[in-house]
């Protein structure tokens, strides 16, 4: 199936070329009212299941999808909304808040491993891995709750964050 013409609009591929500031934050993509925004969610969300139907049927893969945005900035409206099509039964939501005390034993990107969908179902992160590249330097507290070794937090632990982040 072709994806539509409003997923193509945002579609980001290798992210070399993205700049935010190139997209207004007003775009409509020519939806007319709310009524008419209705009709195309409708649609897609008809989609989605059609599609979930079959991504089930194989088992071969899994799908994540990844919501990384500031307080109220609609994370949770868009998996009530977007994903309200879906059998619950092939999804699994995870709400990553701050690190639990066995999260903080384990390196960074374990909590975020262990929440991956299985084949065949669609797993979405209210939030994510990314946390440990923003809130973390926010609140340098977490970071010393990790308990690293002195010569591993340096200066570069955020570039090398964001390095094992691109490689994972």
């Amino acid at each position: 199936m072709k994806p539509s013409k409003y997923a193509e609009r945002f579609r980001v591929t290798d992210g070399t070329n993205f700049r935010l500031k190139d997209f207004d934050p007003a775009e409509t993509l020519g939806l007319k009212s709310k009524e008419h925004a209705q009709e195309i969610l409708e649609h897609g969300t008809a989609r989605l299941s059609d599609l979930q139907e079959k991504l089930f049927a194989q088992d071969r893969w899994a799908i994540l999808v990844v919501l990384q945005g500031m307080d109220a900035a609609g994370k949770d409206s868009t998996v009530k909304h977007v994903m309200s099509g879906l059998n619950p039964q092939g999804c699994s939501v995870r709400a990553f808040k701050e690190p639990s005390r066995e999260e903080l034993d384990h390196d960074f990107l374990w909590r975020a491993t262990r929440s991956l969908p299985e084949r065949g179902k669609i797993g979405i992160f209210n939030r994510s891995y990314y946390e440990e590249v923003l809130v973390v330097r926010v609140h340098p507290e977490i970071l010393a709750r990790e308990r690293l070794l002195a010569d591993s937090v340096s200066g570069k632990i955020w570039q090398e964050r964001f390095e094992d982040i691109n490689a994972y």
